[in-house]
């Protein structure tokens, strides 16, 4: 459904809303002076939040592009939603004088009155699906691929020509701009043809492709509208050679705030982006509302950050060799590596498990809360390349952190889950910290052996000594292994005290 039909059903929601709400009014057994005076103001927040929820969730465009059931249900599931929203309003507003009859009469009419217009725009209307997003696809895949699939055939002669072909060129301009054409330009030689260029959402159009037969596969589209992310990117790994590259986009969760508060005036646009944050991230976060997410969504416009979107690529097998904004959107260059990593259990939600190693050099399942974007632990090696360690050992402007993630390593919130490895037996209260294999191999062989004679701890040497560079905390844990392998109990009692006083007394932390 096009964006002129979209302001069509938002103004026709509208207007829905208001004939239910003087509906309601007119049945009401009281007299018109006393409603409308205490009803009209709460309504039109009412209303205004109806509207937000409904274009997040895309309400007013589903029927353009679903079946009428499906139609039909999405419009019920996204009234309850604002319902829920609305009585919580109401209760921590503490407004509960307003008639039961008015607030819910309202919601079921203007539900029936939507459900009719559904109906029509399929049967009277005769709405279609939308059209194939693929026909850049299409174009070139006769083109540029044909060379693959019958090797005897010469190449078409204008593919070798310099510059790129006109029609090569032509389609890149109609799903982007000069400026990613030029990009590619930059990155991959147009006029060779051992490439793929796609413009699509759906990795049914990867698989098409031959096994290993292409050096670059391009695709315009953003992974932001692809129901099956990391689906799409393994499908993409299979088709390309080793050494081969990966050109996609997204728009990142960042840029996607800088849009909305561009695109809308001051108040509405705080509104909308706080529902939508509440409806596109935390949603998909939790099993009880990750599978209402994907239904009202269908996985479309959805959030991604930069952290989960590159930690999606290393995961499926590929390593970033160049990124570019262009036009608020990242576009990235991936080099594919090896394999897909196939992990069928990602840390996605807010409570993870990260593989950590354990005593005798055994992986163990470290619990903590979420301070990283999802798919960021794939992430070490990269950002340890872009950036420097700060003091204290961690990384310098490490943009895998969330804001909410800040906060609780300040406060030491996210590693309360880690007294279940305590109380497993996994870790002991003092001790090194569970290090990641990655930041494992950044210390000396001699600390290395050291360190998985004994359990990792809760409490590290670091809060004894408080060192700052790497060099530094590799020798305050060495020291404290070395204490402890004379006197363990002593050893660790000691430790206890001194970490304490530091945190209690002279604010030490972790960075």
């Amino acid at each position: 459904m096009n964006r002129r039909s979209v302001y069509i059903n938002t103004i026709f929601d509208i207007l829905a809303l208001f004939a239910a709400f003087f509906i309601m009014i007119w049945i009401k057994p009281a007299t018109k002076r006393i409603y409308l005076p205490n009803y009209i103001i709460p309504f039109i927040i009412f209303a205004f939040v109806w509207v937000v929820i409904s274009l997040i969730t895309q309400k007013y465009s589903a029927p353009g592009r679903i079946s009428l059931s499906r139609a039909i249900l999405h419009i019920i599931i996204t009234n309850l939603i604002i319902s829920g929203i609305a009585t919580i309003l109401i209760f921590l507003f503490r407004s509960d004088f307003y008639s039961r009859l008015v607030f819910g009469g309202i919601i079921i009419l203007t539900s029936i009155i939507e459900i009719f217009f559904a109906f029509c725009d399929f049967y009277i209307c005769k709405a279609n699906e939308s059209p194939d997003t693929s026909r850049v696809f299409e174009a070139y895949q006769r083109i540029v691929g044909r060379q693959i699939y019958e090797p005897i055939e010469p190449f078409p002669p204008e593919l070798t020509l310099d510059p790129v072909p006109e029609n090569i060129k032509e389609a890149i301009l109609e799903e982007s701009n000069i400026d990613v054409f030029n990009f590619l330009c930059e990155n991959i030689d147009l006029n060779t043809p051992d490439y793929s260029l796609l413009a699509t959402t759906t990795r049914f159009n990867i698989n098409k492709l031959p096994e290993e037969s292409y050096k670059k596969i391009v695709n315009l589209k953003r992974i932001n509208d692809i129901r099956f992310i990391n689906k799409f990117f393994e499908s993409a790994n299979h088709k390309i050679t080793l050494g081969g590259v990966f050109i996609g986009c997204v728009e990142t969760k960042d840029q996607r705030k800088k849009r909305i508060f561009r695109k809308y005036p001051p108040i509405f646009r705080g509104i909308y982006y706080f529902f939508d944050f509440i409806i596109k991230r935390v949603f998909p976060k939790f099993n009880l509302t990750k599978r209402l997410y994907f239904f009202l969504t269908r996985g479309e416009n959805r959030v991604v950050s930069k952290a989960e979107c590159l930690g999606r690529l290393y995961s499926c097998g590929f390593e970033i060799v160049n990124e570019k904004n262009i036009n608020n959107w990242l576009y990235f260059v991936a080099k594919k590596t090896g394999k897909p990593a196939l992990d069928l259990k990602p840390t996605y939600g807010p409570f993870i498990k990260l593989k950590r190693i354990g005593k005798n050099g055994k992986l163990i399942n470290v619990y903590k809360l979420r301070t990283m974007h999802p798919f960021a632990e794939y992430l070490q090696k990269y950002v340890y390349e872009k950036s420097a360690l700060q003091d204290g050992g961690k990384f310098k402007d490490d943009f895998r952190i969330t804001t909410a993630g800040k906060i609780f390593r300040k406060f030491w919130i996210d590693e309360l889950p880690m007294f279940i490895n305590f109380f497993r037996g996994d870790m002991k209260l003092i001790g090194v910290r569970p290090l990641s294999e990655h930041y494992f191999s950044l210390y000396s062989k001699e600390l290395q052996v050291k360190r998985v004679k004994t359990k990792p701890g809760l409490i590290p040497p670091f809060y004894v000594d408080m060192p700052k560079t790497l060099d530094e905390i590799q020798a305050s844990e060495l020291r404290y292994l070395d204490a402890y392998a004379k006197h363990p109990q002593l050893t660790d009692w000691k430790y206890f005290w001194k970490a304490f006083w530091n945190i209690l007394f002279k604010k030490a932390r972790s960075a």
